[in-house]
């Protein structure tokens, strides 16, 4: 059970990392295709809100990783 915790953080890192590049790419697409105002502020203001649950998506899978969810067995 504690090796599929370990393989399951790396998962968790994967997907905060891709998350992240998937917005920042559909941003940039949305800039291309329309640079009006109302579509930057709302880019401006997901990508700030969304990062640091990505990043912190990515500590989680780090520390499984990691092995700190293991369970002790007594």
């Amino acid at each position: 059970m504690n090796s599929l915790k370990r393989i399951s953080g790396i998962l968790w890192m994967a997907a905060a990392v891709f998350g992240i590049y998937l917005m920042v790419r559909q941003a940039g697409i949305e800039f291309g295709k329309s640079p009006a105002l109302d579509t930057r502020i709302f880019w401006y203001t997901i990508i700030p809100i969304f990062t640091p649950i990505m990043f912190g998506m990515a500590l989680f899978g780090f520390y499984c990783l990691k092995g700190e969810y293991d369970r002790i067995e007594e």
